[in-house]
């Protein structure tokens, strides 16, 4: 598929930030997760995380039959012995242990990262002193409040969308990913700004599909182009990065 791109997994970050991109999005608590809830909504981001690379997905999966365990434990009725009032743990104990260190974790990075922009601005000079070639740092992905799990359930809704309104059928693409992001920039520089929605108007093939969001990914990546979205629930908007223009010139 597509010139045997196969999707970066750093950008996703794994099956915990998932887990906890969807606890967040809900608006639960973290100590007392709707198990069932939450379970359905990680499985449909995974049955999408397979349609682009059969080959990220084996971490979640794996904590897709932890949560389904959870759930089914959960669903059974909770008997107790006669005269004995046993305490029994909650089995979503152990989730939230590793969720709370993740975020621990996660909000650490961004404090860190933080503390690294400022110290740069302090001693720009400095810094633009150091050979190109020789600075190591990894570049910050144009994204403006919006999280990549966020990109993937709309990808995930264009593929039902699909399946619904178009007969499936299993074709093999080997259109090479550079000629997906060429039609991604031609898009995006004929309307200076595109919605995600209108990006992907007028394309009905599945495989078109997969391969234009996966050119956005790698667009992103390189980025060659950046994606915002200034209010929350709003559709995403894409555009060129101005930014990137200007460290190529």
């Amino acid at each position: 598929m597509t010139g045997e791109y196969k999707v970066d997994l750093d950008i996703y970050n794994g099956p915990v930030d998932l887990l906890l991109y969807l606890i967040r999005k809900e608006e639960v608590n973290i100590y007392d997760i709707p198990i069932a809830r939450i379970t359905d909504q990680y499985l449909q981001y995974v049955e999408a995380l397979k349609t682009l690379d059969m080959n990220i997905v084996g971490d979640f999966l794996v904590m897709a039959a932890t949560l389904m365990y959870i759930k089914s434990y959960m669903l059974l009725p909770r008997t107790e012995a006669q005269g004995v009032e046993e305490e029994v743990e909650d089995p979503r104990l152990s989730l939230v242990k590793q969720l709370l260190e993740y975020k621990r974790y996660k909000e650490s990075t961004l404090v860190l990262a933080a503390r690294s922009a400022e110290w740069e601005k302090r001693c720009f000079r400095l810094h633009r002193e150091i050979p190109v070639e020789t600075e190591e740092k990894e570049q910050e992905l144009p994204m403006e409040g919006v999280n990549i799990w966020d990109l993937l359930q709309r990808f995930s809704l264009l593929m039902k969308q699909t399946m619904m309104s178009v007969p499936t059928k299993v074709t093999y693409d080997d259109t090479p990913i550079q000629e997906y992001m060429n039609g991604v920039l031609q898009k995006v520089h004929l309307h200076t700004s595109i919605s995600f929605t209108d990006l992907f108007k007028g394309i009905c093939e599945r495989n078109r599909i997969i391969g234009f969001f996966l050119a956005l990914l790698e667009l992103v990546r390189l980025n060659r182009i950046k994606i915002e979205q200034p209010v929350n629930y709003a559709d995403i908007q894409i555009s060129l990065n101005n930014v990137a223009s200007l460290d190529r010139a």
